[in-house]
């Protein structure tokens, strides 16, 4: 059971990346984007593809954080430019995506096992592979964590954040807010692409279709962090979204202990975000019945 929990905690902690990068477009930006589908995918490919042809891992994982930013860019420029409504604008390049990812990889997946990757460098200390991704990922979620909270605090940050909240007053305050929600895009893209890199390297292997789905996953995420752990302030709101993205994966490990079949995890997954996101409406309706009660008890 240990040995469960902890495989999942270092997952976990890759997807946390993911987590966070959904975070930025539906909380902060206010937009549904479902480039992440594709944009996951794409980072998988392209540092399986390179570290494949003997690129440095490090450097292949960064090109696919590139590769990731570049597909929010052509959505953020879709929405602001070209006019497309922000939902439909990530369906086109989700669907782009598709055909991009195959041509980057050559076939619909590929095997990375007995090849280097970014967590060698702690399994060569003689870290399990588990504890390899553990630790990897828990630096770099750190060290993301720290960045955006320091970038969100900046005027750019700033104005990307009062963009989401009120596009008109932004607007009015002299701000660039198409500008505004090409950034957003590009760093959120960015941010899931360089999760799936990640979580390539460390399930050993990148298939064209690992991002179907993926959006639910992070929304569940960011859920279940938000109403677990609070949002007092934005960096609890960072550290809410990593312990939201653990926590998933722990009760999805778990469900899989108990017997659920691996095919309703999808479905699993989409009833747990439907009663999350519906949170709110099952309090109004008990506020009333709860108050009646403490009355009756005075």
């Amino acid at each position: 059971m240990l040995e469960i929990i902890l495989g999942a905690i270092s997952l976990g902690l890759l997807w946390a990346i993911m987590t966070i990068g959904v975070y930025i477009t539906y909380r902060i930006l206010d937009i549904a984007d479902l480039t992440v589908e594709g944009s996951i995918a794409m980072g998988a490919a392209i540092a399986a593809f390179t570290i494949f042809n003997g690129m440095n891992p490090f450097v292949a994982t960064f090109l696919a954080l590139i590769g990731g930013m570049g597909a929010g860019l052509v959505t953020g420029l879709f929405h602001t430019k070209l006019k497309i409504p922000a939902l439909l604008a990530g369906i086109l390049t989700m669907i782009a995506l598709y055909s991009v990812n195959l041509r980057i990889m050559g076939k619909a997946n590929l095997s990375l096992l007995r090849i280097d990757t970014v967590f060698t460098v702690f399994e060569n200390m003689g870290l399990s592979h588990t504890s390899a991704v553990m630790l990897f990922g828990l630096i770099a979620v750190s060290g993301i964590v720290g960045l955006l909270y320091a970038f969100f605090g900046t005027e750019i940050g700033c104005a990307i954040r009062a963009t989401g909240d009120n596009p008109q007053m932004a607007r009015a305050q002299g701000i660039n807010t198409n500008n505004m929600i090409i950034l957003g895009l590009v760093i959120s893209n960015g941010l899931v692409a360089l999760s799936g890199s990640l979580i390539a390297q460390s399930q050993s292997f990148a298939d064209v279709q690992m991002g179907i789905g993926s959006i639910v996953i992070g929304l569940a995420s960011v859920i279940i962090g938000e109403v677990i752990f609070g949002t007092r302030n934005f960096f609890n709101c960072l550290i809410s979204l990593v312990l939201g993205a653990i926590t998933y994966r722990i009760i999805i490990a778990l469900v899989l202990k108990m017997g659920m079949p691996a095919n309703d995890l999808k479905l699993f997954t989409a009833i747990t975000v439907a009663i999350a996101l519906s949170l709110p409406v099952f309090r109004a309706y008990l506020r009333p019945f709860k108050k009646s009660i403490s009355g009756g008890n005075l």
